[in-house]
């Protein structure tokens, strides 16, 4: 099968500002992203635009049902999405930036399209520029989800992304990634669930 997304080498620790406005530029025109993050690449689209949330869930083949967690540039954008009690506060400021996604309660303003019945959502900040500095550019949070087949495996390389979505349309190529995603907590409950156990220790709960 023939890639048919444009990759773009961008520095993973200094990402040139034209490339992120590139990047901007397609989500915000609906199409679809791939990333690398501090665990694994992602895939990704803009929070407000339902078409290219549609076009994110068949490109992976999920369910409907399937979460996706929102990339968040620091904890007061993270404060317009989930609510936050003062030890989900203290337990967010101590791990992020880092390898975890938190499900949290959401609030209004995560769209319907994300959290039909608003009752949670998960959230995350990468410790990696590249996702960060897009978000931020964008001006609210991209959907992220894991750049690999839906119940498989991670693709470590910006090459077997191209070849595997072609629904792609721009991969920024920050060189090989992770494979092991990101630890998530679910923090709705008391005390904390462990929903999945990844690159994230999770002994500091």
């Amino acid at each position: 099968m023939l890639a048919s997304a444009v990759l773009l080498e961008i520095n993973p620790h200094h990402p040139e500002p034209r490339k992120i406005s590139r990047a901007v530029d397609i989500l915000e025109s609906g199409k679809l992203l791939a990333y690398p993050t501090d665990t694994v690449y992602g895939l990704g689209c803009d929070l407000l635009n339902k078409g290219a949330l549609d076009r994110l869930y068949a490109a992976k083949n999920m369910p409907r049902t399937q979460s996706l967690a929102l990339i968040c540039v620091d904890l007061s954008d993270i404060a317009r999405y989930v609510l936050l009690d003062n030890q989900a506060y203290r337990l967010l400021r101590r791990l992020l930036p880092g390898p975890y996604t938190f499900i949290l309660p959401a609030t209004r303003e995560v769209p319907k399209t994300i959290a039909p019945k608003r009752t949670q959502v998960g959230i995350r900040i990468p410790a990696h520029p590249v996702p960060r500095a897009i978000a931020q550019a964008l001006g609210r949070p991209l959907i992220s989800t894991t750049a690999g087949p839906h119940g498989g495996e991670p693709l470590q390389f910006p090459q077997d992304i191209a070849t595997s979505f072609r629904e792609i349309d721009l991969i920024l190529d920050g060189g090989p990634g992770g494979i092991e995603p990101t630890t998530v907590i679910d923090l709705t409950q008391n005390p904390p669930v462990i929903v999945r156990a990844g690159a994230g220790p999770i002994d500091v709960l």
